[in-house]
């Protein structure tokens, strides 16, 4: 079973990589740097563009519109070079949340299915699928370093982003299993923020998949990873809905209070990370302006797209057992 299918003609696919289109010289060079890397084997029948070479200076890594502190007094009236040194900073960041959502949210819930932890799901059909996304995730955690990688260099970043808190939904996660008192809240607790994560991934991806104003490679990277999600987002409703149906009342309502727990995470603004990268940079105000900016009923969560999980609720007969403001996902 392939993880991922072409979305326009043109896309080539080779085994575990994301479909992409060979002729544009982006993608291509993303793609080879991919494969070199993984095994060594790329076939180059010409001489191939190197991501180092299609980084573009003027241009900025992480779009200023998605700073949650845009339009405040405090961050306009910072220098324009050292927004723009935050704003690599936030790209690195976003890496570093996408990277460890994969490794320490969805691979453990798949891992736990493949273990046989859910007793309701087996089969060598299905662990062949799970096993095939892990691979998948592997590779999108490579493409995400590389492209960190580039921006250290060309940025000049010699601080390593391990500076940096884990992402607050990686957090979240590990709180919710540290107050667990039975081993099977913390497996639903786990599969429920890795469904949250790979039905809602995707909206999270767009924010950057398509904006033609930052870095082309870094927006590239974004669309080729989320051109295999629509897949994993299926594998992982899927898993949900079989879950549910063996668990008893009492474990329903668990596991679809922490779904909902784990997508009022996955949305937010990182602020725990936004001090960080502040801090670092010696901003005056920073405390203030992130106090002020948090308790604003005027500012907005970073993913405003629910549609992913609304559906999945919807599919399991359940949107009229949560509190959700579902906006335009309705």
């Amino acid at each position: 079973m392939s993880s991922s299918t072409p979305t326009r003609p043109g896309l080539v696919e080779i085994p575990g990589f994301p479909p992409y289109d060979p002729t544009d010289p982006v993608e291509n060079a993303v793609i080879s740097r991919l494969a070199g890397n993984w095994h060594r084997r790329a076939t180059v029948k010409r001489k191939e563009p190197q991501l180092e070479d299609l980084f573009e200076a003027d241009r900025p890594d992480y779009p200023e519109h998605l700073v949650p502190f845009a339009g405040h007094p405090v961050w306009e009236g910072l220098d324009r070079d050292l927004r723009d040194r935050m704003l690599s900073w936030a790209w690195l960041a976003y890496n570093k949340h996408t990277v460890l959502a994969e490794q320490r949210v969805v691979n453990p819930a798949f891992a736990y299915v493949i273990e046989g932890e859910f007793p309701s799901l087996g089969g060598p059909a299905l662990e062949a699928s799970l096993a095939q996304a892990m691979v998948d995730e592997q590779y999108h955690t490579l493409m995400h370093l590389n492209t960190s990688i580039i921006t250290r260099q060309k940025r000049r970043i010699e601080v390593p982003d391990t500076v940096l808190p884990a992402p607050h939904l990686v957090q979240r996660l590990a709180e919710l299993r540290e107050e667990c008192a039975e081993p099977w809240q913390q497996k639903l607790t786990t599969l429920a923020f890795a469904t949250v994560s790979e039905t809602s991934i995707s909206a999270y991806l767009n924010l950057l998949s398509h904006d033609e104003d930052i870095q082309t490679i870094n927006s590239t990277t974004v669309q080729l990873h989320n051109r295999d999600e629509i897949c994993h987002s299926s594998i992982t409703g899927e898993l949900a809905k079989t879950v549910y149906d063996f668990l008893s009342r009492d474990q329903q309502r668990f596991f679809v209070d922490t779904m909902m727990t784990g997508l009022e995470t996955f949305v937010a603004n990182d602020y725990g990370t936004w001090r960080q990268i502040l801090t670092m940079h010696g901003v005056p105000g920073a405390d203030r302006m992130i106090d002020e900016v948090r308790h604003d009923a005027g500012r907005t969560n970073l993913v405003r797209d629910f549609g992913g999980l609304r559906s999945l609720l919807s599919d399991m007969d359940l949107l009229g057992e949560v509190d959700w403001d579902w906006g335009d996902a309705a």
